[in-house]
């Protein structure tokens, strides 16, 4: 690979991208541009960032607001699909990344590379790609510590706490250190944004999300500004009473199992009240085959399959489908439980007539028997015929 002038990196300030901008300098002979996008991560991940990329070697260094583009373009789209992977991940790490793809840190074992590289393929074809966890002679996260202590490289990370953590206005993961070991329960010290249920108050609380056509709009009637501010308040009410914590063993895209454990407060909020609103909103039919699309686009984006034309035919069924899901649902948040309260929407289509056990004039119970018998009917036969042959009664055979 011919040696560039300059190399953009994806500098996040952890341990992995803080060591390649020396190694990137000492191998490629290169200026690095270090790239952050700011996703929520938090004003104390953001810190001194812009200094510390200049002292470790980086020409320049640009941070980037890109908050609401994220919420918007990104994480309300996953809403509306309803993409959950493996019933538990919400795909907090997977669904930034398409926003974040430059030269990366990520490891020749993750799902990252793959996640930043296809959307190098969709982007820029023509770029080549550095990925120094493929290159260097780096294998482990103690041998990275060594490297930044040789090249005076401050990092957070130290052998006895050696978790990797990725965080952004959706969730953050926990990974490494103690919970390489599935059998080992995950350390209460991981946890940085939610309550234990111990700890949760012991005084229940209640919120109201609206949305509007699938989109998370108000909370408690108040139709606030943007999708970032909506989203720190139910981050910061929802992590209050332990709600968002799972501890989960998935199937990486390269083909292992890997534990990780994910905080995700106001993400399950929004989550579990738009599932409520389309519960309401969605005819049978409809509502089940949205629920077999929403694993595929789930996979879809955790594979790093964001920038394809399946995946935008996708996000226009879901869209379609979300004219109706529109309306208020109340949740009850209690030391981690959440539990709906209320559901209400102009595009309701439950019947109180019909679905009372008080029998009204919209419902005939005898249309029952002849609903019954033609449904029946292929069991029937085949009944009859298993009679036939066997020489007993149906009843019997």
């Amino acid at each position: 690979m011919p040696n560039p002038k300059k190399i953009a990196l994806a500098y996040s300030g952890g341990l992995d991208t803080s060591i390649i901008i020396p190694w990137l300098k000492e191998h490629y002979h290169c200026d690095v541009v270090a790239v952050c996008g700011d996703i929520g991560q938090g004003d104390e991940e953001l810190a001194g960032l812009e200094a510390k990329a200049r002292k470790t070697g980086a020409s320049e260094v640009y941070i980037e607001d890109l908050r609401e583009e994220f919420v918007t373009q990104y994480l309300w789209r996953l809403v509306r699909a309803g993409g959950i992977y493996e019933d538990k991940y919400l795909l907090g790490t997977s669904i930034a990344r398409p926003l974040l793809a430059l030269a990366h840190g990520c490891t020749g074992k993750g799902n990252d590379q793959v996640r930043f590289e296809l959307t190098y393929k969709a982007l820029a074809p023509h770029l080549p790609v550095i990925a120094p966890w493929r290159e260097w002679s780096i294998v482990s996260r103690e041998d990275a510590l060594e490297y930044a202590a040789q090249k005076n490289v401050p990092v957070s990370q130290s052998t006895k706490k050696i978790y990797s953590r990725d965080r952004d206005i959706w969730h953050i993961s926990h990974e490494g250190g103690a919970l390489e070991d599935p059998a080992n329960a995950a350390p209460d010290e991981i946890w940085m944004l939610t309550s234990s249920a111990k700890e949760a108050p012991d005084k229940p609380a209640e919120v109201t999300i609206g949305f509007e056509k699938g989109v998370p709009v108000s909370l408690d009637g108040q139709q606030l500004m943007s999708g970032v501010t909506l989203l720190e308040k139910l981050n910061k009410l929802g992590g209050q009473h332990g709600i968002g914590r799972i501890d989960l063993v998935e199937n990486r895209f390269v083909g292992m199992k890997s534990r990780g454990c994910y905080e995700t407060p106001g993400g399950t909020l929004i989550m579990a009240a738009h599932r409520e609103l389309e519960a309401l909103t969605l005819d049978k039919n409809t509502l089940h085959y949205k629920q077999r699309l929403a694993l595929d686009y789930a996979e879809m984006v955790y594979n790093g399959l964001w920038f394809t034309p399946l995946r935008e035919a996708l996000d226009a069924f879901f869209e379609e489908l979300s004219q109706t899901t529109t309306g208020e649902v109340t949740l009850r948040l209690y030391k981690g439980n959440l539990d709906p309260v209320s559901r209400k929407s102009p595009y309701s289509l439950y019947s109180l007539d019909i679905a009372s056990f008080t029998m009204g004039s919209s419902y005939d119970q005898k249309d029952a028997r002849g609903f019954i018998n033609l449904i029946g009917l292929p069991i029937q036969v085949r009944a009859l015929l298993e009679s036939k042959k066997s020489g007993k009664p149906a009843a019997q055979a």
